[in-house]
């Protein structure tokens, strides 16, 4: 039934039955008067439930900043900034956030770009969130007020194009926390098998997929880590006008004659074998000062970043915008373009290169006295693997010749016994001490093993295995923990900010749950107790080689916080450390490339300007730097939680598609968690994470028992528990997403299906018919 709005107008006859959005904004702005939700329920002739989804509606459309939900409720219309609307951040500009609005219909014109003004606590918003904020212009355009952080319930979708029944196409997503597959309402011309980034389309609960760009073969080399990077929303691509920098500003003059010359040291770089870039190096000898009888002068010498990317220069924005390089099994995406990454400012064997020397006095009790920094200029000897030092040093291999290259200007390379001689044995010498200082001081030891995917040339995965922890890898470790303690201690000397790392203490509520997981194994937990790392390596300590020791370390890490950068010190937990600030990778992290400009200025380290104008004058701490270096700090935390999640989500996939090879054979696993639907377990010596549904365990009754964090058999007794070892076999692995699914060895057989397990829209959901819960009154076990 029609419905007729008096108004100064002349009448409107409206169509029968719900509105559309669009018929709801011609309303409004035809209207003369105010139209609230009555007024329009009134226009339309809705009553009853299409009131209250009429409710709904107009709050989406005031999210969407369609509507002002004030007094007037009045409506802005498209093609300029609504006052209120819904924006998508898109970018920063130094430390300004940067918006446009998540709907631009103004045929011919650019999106406006907002600056975001964030109030009270900052660094909660990141690029790719969505926000409903206020607008207005102000001076330079449009600036945004934040109101509330919206869900990110219409961000792209990435997933891989499936063909279901019927012909019909479905959107596999690639985020293994979710279940649910997408049905596709425009897929363009992907086809079946593509990777795809598609849009959400529709409103609850019919929401389909629009694919927006075709990405390719989800298994093709290198795909993995492009899943993770579109997830995340990694930048990957330099600007032109940033490559093009880096190429000028790696072809300065080094200003030789003002930097401390350091060739004649037979300076070496210890990395990873399959290292990208190469930051530091590491030099020592016995100290010939009577006055520190036994001690030694040891020398980090680090990649002089800051001589390269000067504040306020593209190169400078761009870094800030990363926060830090993101390492994947086959790729690495750079904080800085190539030409300086892995060539201007990387450290090879037998070339000049500019680096920040830290030069550090230890005592014979492995305590450093004293520490300065100088600009210096250095020819590292040699390019060494962790394995090939270690072996070196322990005599069961000499040196290999690759990677061994010219020691001082204007003399010929050392040979392999020099090399040992004069480079690596005062190097473990030194360490040595320094290893007596760090076993006082007793930092947090939790020795988790890290996982390592081998590739061929072809991309196509080797092995999987964790890596090996030698004396080598700790030796470089506490060489670069001095060298930053040192960097911290330095700037505090000078009064000059510094950009700390922070590591605080675990909280209260997470020792509460870490004393109510070790009562599970019957171990004590006093939390009346001074908390400190030897704390818990005492704990680590009294359980000894018993098996359950792998999971109650992991649940240690789980209880402590995450640390963070600050130029507020709250000092590092986890190294039992006063002042800590990271100092030894600018090349690949945002806050070493701060800490190196604060000494520049603290050390009056500057170096004539470059000529020709190409790069800014300055290489120390800009007004910038020191203004916004709390907001730098919480930017860049972000940046390197959401790398950890990618690169962690990408080795899942690798052992996924290593394993799928294994499909229907028995593992050695061992379970991590138990929740009322089954329980998780990882593979071991590899890691990846699966699941047991409780529905794939026979027609057994089971009882979960939440505080023992078991599922327990009511006819067999049969319990699985927390740190359990036992054979399973592998029922599923998907390398899309990075799940995998387990069974009990004697469950018959599944076929391995992709969406066997997968929910679709309508599916019945709730806990298995042979699940109770103990501690319901329905269903209590009596033990």
């Amino acid at each position: 039934m029609a419905s007729t709005q008096k108004q100064k107008k002349p009448a409107k006859v409206r169509p029968a039955g719900f509105p559309t959005r669009d018929q709801v904004m011609e309303f409004i702005t035809s209207s003369d008067q105010p139209a609230g939700k009555r007024e329009i329920a009134k226009a339309f002739g809705l009553k009853g439930q299409e009131k209250i989804a009429l409710k709904a509606l107009l709050k989406d459309m005031a999210d969407e900043g369609l509507l002002d939900i004030g007094p007037a409720r009045a409506f802005h219309k498209m093609g300029g900034v609504p006052k209120v609307t819904v924006l998508r951040i898109v970018d920063v500009d130094d430390t300004t956030l940067i918006a446009t609005p998540e709907r631009w219909e103004a045929e011919g014109q650019p999106a406006p770009r907002l600056r975001v003004l964030e109030r009270g606590k900052r660094g909660a918003l990141t690029i790719g969130d969505r926000i409903l904020a206020r607008t207005e212009e102000a001076g330079r355009g449009w600036v945004a007020h934040p109101m509330k952080k919206l869900a990110k319930a219409s961000e792209e979708l990435l997933g891989v194009v499936e063909a279901g029944e019927g012909g019909k196409l479905w959107l596999r997503p690639v985020d293994k926390r979710i279940r649910k597959d997408t049905p596709i309402s425009d897929a363009g011309n992907a086809q079946p098998g593509d990777l795809v980034l598609a849009e959400p389309v529709g409103r609850p609960p019919r929401i389909s997929a629009r694919v927006t760009d075709i990405l390719g073969d989800p298994f093709a080399p290198r795909s993995f880590s492009l899943i993770a990077i579109h997830k995340h929303g990694i930048p990957h691509v330099f600007p032109e006008q940033v490559e093009d920098e880096a190429v000028a500003a790696s072809g300065i003059a080094l200003n030789e004659d003002k930097r401390e010359d350091l060739r004649h040291l037979p300076i070496v770089a210890i990395d990873p074998v399959d290292a990208r870039d190469h930051d530091d190096a590491v030099w020592a000898t016995p100290d010939e000062d009577p006055a520190n009888p036994g001690g030694y002068h040891a020398i980090v010498a680090i990649a002089d970043v800051s001589y390269y990317v000067r504040p306020g220069s593209a190169l400078d924005k761009e870094a800030r915008k990363r926060g830090n390089s993101v390492y994947f099994p086959d790729l690495v995406v750079p904080m800085l373009p190539h030409q300086l990454s892995s060539d201007m400012c990387s450290l090879r064997a037998g070339q000049d290169r500019a680096a920040m020397a830290c030069h550090l006095t230890v005592d014979a009790s492995g305590k450093v006295t004293n520490w300065r920094f100088t600009r210096a200029i250095i020819r590292v000897a040699a390019v060494l693997a962790y394995e090939d030092a270690q072996a070196a040093i322990d005599g069961t291999s000499p040196l290999p010749q690759a990677g061994r290259a010219g020691g001082g200007q204007g003399k010929t390379p050392p040979n392999q016994l020099d090399l040992l001689e004069t480079a690596l044995k005062p190097l473990w010498a030194c360490w040595k001490l320094l290893r007596k200082a760090r076993d006082k001081r007793d930092p947090l030891a939790l020795d988790l093993p890290e996982r390592r995917v081998v590739l061929d040339e072809n991309g196509k995965i080797v092995s999987v295995a964790a890596r090996e922890r030698l004396d080598a890898h700790m030796l470089i470790e506490d060489y670069m923990i001095a060298a930053n303690v040192a960097a911290a201690k330095a700037l505090e000397g000078k009064k000059a900010p510094v950009m700390y790392r922070v590591h605080e203490p675990p909280s209260r509520e997470k020792l509460v749950a870490l004393k109510e997981y070790l009562a599970t194994f019957d171990i004590d937990f006093a939390l009346g107790q001074v908390i400190k790392p030897s704390t818990f390596n005492r704990l680590i300590d009294r359980i000894g080689e018993a098996e359950e020791k792998p999971q109650i370390m992991e649940q240690i890490l789980r209880s402590q916080t995450q640390a963070y950068y600050s130029p507020a010190n709250m000092g590092h937990f986890g190294l039992a450390l006063g002042s800590y600030a990271h100092f030894t990778s600018p090349i690949r992290r945002y806050a070493d490339l701060l800490v190196h400009r604060a000494l520049v200025g603290a050390y009056k380290l500057e170096l004539p300007a470059p000529k020709g104008g190409v790069l800014p004058d300055r290489t120390s701490l800009s007004a910038d730097d020191y203004e916004n270096m709390a907001r730098v700090g919480e930017m860049i935390s972000q940046h390197e939680r959401r790398a950890m999640e990618a690169e962690r989500e990408t080795i899942d996939r690798y052992v996924a598609a290593y394993l799928a090879a294994h499909v229907g054979e028995l593992v050695d696993a061992r379970i991590t968690g138990v929740q009322n639907f089954g329980f998780f377990a990882t593979v071991a010596g590899l890691g990846g994470d699966g699941l047991v549904p409780v529905s794939t365990m026979g027609d057994e009754r089971f009882f979960f028992d939440e505080a023992g964090r078991a599922l327990e058999g009511v006819e067999s007794g049969d319990r699985y528990t927390v740190g359990q070892h036992l054979q399973l076999r592998l029922a599923e692995a998907d390398p899309i997403n990075g799940s995998l699914r387990f069974e009990l060895p004697d469950a018959p057989p599944q076929r391995p299906s992709f969406k066997k397990d997968r929910v679709r829209p309508g599916a019945k959901r709730g806990r298995p018919a042979n699940i109770r819960h103990i501690g319901s009154k329905r269903g209590r076990h009596k033990r």
